[in-house]
């Protein structure tokens, strides 16, 4: 996976407020590249730095494996969550996801031109990595 495609999801997650999450498609979807397995590859090998337990997927589930450690920052941030959150951290068993619908993260103006530039510095990246020789000595 290129680094410039890491460094532009990260950039976004990091816009992502407390008490919100987005699905690894949004994130996708906001660059206009890539899609929600690549952000979920980006996440998995480089996510720790940022917070990563406002990305998960459309279902509203936490990431596979850190659900614990998530459902302590969804309730920290109150994060609206469905189910029966409330008994999986007392005991470690019960059904709960994030009600995503409620908690999906909507980007302000100045939100979208911070992502739109993002996207823009990564497609310029992928455009002058991809170009042929000639091309990039023009």
């Amino acid at each position: 996976m290129r680094m410039e495609y890491v460094e532009a999801v990260l950039a976004v997650v990091e816009l992502v407020p407390a008490g919100t999450a987005v699905a690894y498609g949004d994130v996708a979807e906001l660059l206009g590249s890539g899609g929600p397995r690549q952000v979920g590859a980006v996440m998995s090998h480089h996510g720790s730095a940022v917070s990563w337990w406002r990305v998960l997927r459309a279902s509203g589930h936490a990431p596979e494996g850190h659900e614990g450690e998530a459902l302590r920052h969804y309730v920290l941030e109150r994060t609206p969550l469905l189910g029966d959150h409330l008994r999986f951290l007392r005991t470690g068993e019960g059904r709960w996801r994030v009600e995503l619908e409620t908690a999906r993260w909507a980007p302000t103006e100045s939100d979208f031109d911070i992502v739109d530039a993002i996207a823009e510095q990564l497609e310029r990246q992928l455009h002058k990595l991809s170009a042929p020789d000639d091309e990039m000595s023009v």
